[in-house]
């Protein structure tokens, strides 16, 4: 982002970074500020699902970003025919000859990985761009790809038993398919040194590292604040279920909230705001003189281009309102859905398929919760749901899915202080929306019905 150019765009929408949504701000903007609204279908005609023609332009596909940052000329490059070549050859080789590996269950589990190799080959060069062009857009098109075959596989669990899974799993790494004890926190909740000093492990490391993502994320203090208690509340509401949930109350206020979740989430906005006023000035290689400079050049491209501040406008309108809502649902349900998937896989907590779970979760929700403000900030701008956010939605749905299929008979049910506590907090929380926008529009109305017969009357 060069801080001389202004962008129309931004002075229309200050919510939105200079480059949103084609994040290039050395080009052109990719949408006209002055569009007219659209017409509901061509000619005045409604648009159906079964027309082939769809010409209208509100109706087109476009990609956030149309033309590429050639300030590394080299890695923007049309090499289309060039890796399927390559990956032909590859695949011949390996899978026709004995040199590698001899035929036999070997070779099997070596064709599963080229098939997904493959999958993910056709991801970067065909999959279309994302609203993030660093450290390169093929880059957050593997990274799509790999949320669409996590997707696939849970769709595939979906339709197995529970006893079926943990047999697949088996096939993954034979050390799994073991029941496994589940650990409680809450045995020692004297308010001890020794019974913290007990409290501290590596998980609390971790919950730092998570806070710091979620911050990176949703870029918003209280948005973090409410999730990071949302979440020790829902805490509550399942140790009844998961024993690892029942932890010592400083626990779950000191250690967890007041420390790891507020360290974490502070450290993740102090770089958001340093990137937030950090000056971008991007140059191309043979702009660049002198080996250092030129270095310097290429490991910025793993830094962001620009850095957009995220203003939910939660009290602004409803549509801002439901969405805010959605999203801190659907971290909730992110957040909780890997607990009870170890839990009925048999898996420990630092088994490295958790591990990655949480990681291309951080990954898949970067452009995501990007694309969804977009999506909600602008609507005339960004006219379709992007392809990230949509594809994570399914995903933690199906998650949910499988989670509600295997659970059945294995834990045990809600009490019932647990249910009125949370049919308490639904209706405060629409309660709160009635309020907060019911009303206006209410009496907005009423004001508007006075108003016509007046006018009538007179």
């Amino acid at each position: 982002m060069t801080s001389a150019v202004k962008d129309p765009i931004n002075e229309e929408n200050p919510n939105l970074s200079p480059t949103s949504p084609a994040e290039d701000s050395d080009t052109t903007p990719l949408y006209p500020t002055s569009e007219p609204e659209p017409i509901p279908g061509l000619h005045g005609v409604p648009v159906r699902w079964y027309d082939a023609d769809r010409t209208e332009p509100y109706t087109k596909i476009v990609p956030f970003q149309e033309r590429h940052d050639t300030s590394v000329e080299f890695f923007y490059k049309p090499v289309t025919l060039s890796a399927l070549g390559i990956g032909l050859v590859v695949l011949a080789y390996v899978a026709t000859t004995q040199d590698v590996l001899e035929e036999g269950q070997d070779k099997r589990r070596v064709g599963a990985y080229a098939a997904i190799a493959s999958f993910l080959t056709f991801s970067m060069i065909q999959f279309r761009d994302g609203p993030f062009i660093r450290p390169h857009p093929a880059f957050w098109r593997i990274i799509l790809g790999l949320n669409l075959l996590y997707e696939l596989a849970l769709v595939f669990l979906l339709f197995q038993d529970l006893d079926s899974a943990r047999e697949m799993m088996k096939y993954l790494d034979p050390d799994l398919g073991v029941p496994l004890a589940e650990k409680s926190y809450a045995e020692d909740c004297a308010l001890t040194p020794r019974a913290i000093w007990n409290a501290l492990d590596i998980f609390c490391i971790a919950h730092t590292l998570g806070w710091f993502g979620k911050a990176m994320i949703l870029r918003d203090y209280w948005f973090c604040w409410i999730l990071s208690i949302a979440f020790e509340l829902a805490e509550y509401s399942l140790q009844h279920q998961l024993a690892n949930f029942a932890e010592c109350w400083w626990d779950h206020w000191i250690l967890d909230v007041l420390l790891c979740n507020w360290l974490g989430t502070y450290l993740g906005m102090k770089v958001c705001q340093y990137l937030e006023v950090k000056p971008y000035e991007w140059r191309g290689i043979r702009q660049t003189r002198g080996l250092r400079s030129k270095a310097k050049r290429v490991l910025s491209q793993f830094s962001p281009h620009d850095f957009t501040a995220f203003e939910w406008g939660t009290a602004t309108d409803f549509t801002h309102f439901f969405c805010v809502v959605l999203l801190l649902s659907v971290f909730l349900a992110a957040e909780l859905n890997p607990f009870y998937l170890k839990t009925l896989l048999w898996m420990e907590p630092d088994h490295p398929f958790v591990i990655a779970r949480l990681a291309f979760v951080f990954l898949w929700a970067l452009p995501a919760v990007r694309e969804l403000f977009q999506y909600i900030s602008d609507p005339r701008k960004a006219v379709r749901m992007g392809q990230h956010v949509w594809l994570l939605l399914a995903t933690i749905a199906t998650e949910l899915l499988v989670i509600k299929k295997w659970s059945k008979g294995m834990f045990a049910p809600f009490p019932k202080t647990v249910k009125w506590g949370w049919a308490i907090g639904v209706a405060l929380l629409v309660s709160y929306s009635m309020i907060q926008f019911g009303l206006p529009q209410a009496r907005k109305y009423a004001r508007n019905q006075r108003h016509k017969s007046r006018t009538k009357a007179s």
